[in-house]
């Protein structure tokens, strides 16, 4: 089964760790925002690390996990 083609839009990651340091949460958006930045290639070391920090975050228990968009 192929997967599907999933793009990250320029500036997503930034965006997310913005997002999430402010309200805390990380929301389903974020999550398949997540999942595009983890499968693209060409990502650069400084959204890899800010996706590292985010993920750090979450299993550090400083941001919730949410349901919401």
């Amino acid at each position: 089964m192929p997967c599907p083609n999933i793009t990250l839009l320029p500036g997503a990651v930034a965006e997310m760790l913005v997002s999430v340091s402010i309200s805390g949460k990380l929301t389903l958006g974020d999550r398949y925002g997540l999942m595009a930045a983890s499968l693209d290639e060409h990502l650069s070391e400084d959204e890899r690390r800010a996706v590292n920090r985010i993920l750090r975050s979450v299993n550090r228990g400083k941001v919730d996990v949410t349901k919401e968009i």
